[in-house]
């Protein structure tokens, strides 16, 4: 079994698997006279083949526990799949780089903030979401279109936190419960 430790999710480590969307982190500008600040184009959102087209669904998830166990990494060849956290929601995330196989150093596991998202490239093995702390909802945006766009790679991976890190509910939970 492959055991990794989720790390802190950065632009940086995350480039080879697609893009990271956070405001903190991108650039704005002011619209509807100056009332909106627009952070423009975060993700490059990639619809391949004929008919295809972009899709914009809410998933709600239930969280995992953890260590995650994981029997598989999936990817969808034909388009990216962007995930945003709409009430600060923890996540897991899992990948690899495109290709046929999995090559078990290639796999990367990180964890975000609860105000970072992710989007996959094309083709980008990853895993299935894996929502912290509690029921989580997700802006998703991916692929419609005709073919197959989900392939799935039998790999065995166990993910653990770093040391210390424990699953703890946000300070909006805390306050929330008080």
């Amino acid at each position: 079994m492959l055991e990794l430790e989720a790390q802190p999710l950065t632009p940086e480590a995350f480039a080879p698997f697609g893009e990271v969307i956070d405001t903190r982190t991108s650039d704005s500008f002011p619209i509807n006279a100056g009332r909106t600040r627009r952070y423009h184009d975060l993700a490059r959102v990639e619809t391949l083949g004929e008919g295809a087209r972009a899709l914009i669904s809410i998933f709600v998830s239930q969280p995992v526990e953890l260590p995650l166990e994981l029997p598989f990494l999936e990817r969808h060849p034909l388009g990216s799949q962007a995930f945003v956290p709409m009430h600060e929601e923890r996540f897991v995330v899992v990948v690899a780089p495109p290709g046929d196989t999995i090559e078990p150093d290639s796999v990367r596991a990180f964890v975000t903030d609860g105000r970072q998202g992710v989007n996959y490239r094309a083709g980008a093995w990853h895993a299935i979401q894996s929502v912290l702390e509690r029921e989580g909802e997700f802006l998703v945006v991916d692929r419609g279109g005709e073919g197959n766009n989900c392939d799935e790679y039998p790999i065995d991976i166990r993910v653990t936190l770093p040391q210390g890190e424990a699953v703890t509910p946000t300070e909006s939970e805390q306050e929330s419960t008080s």
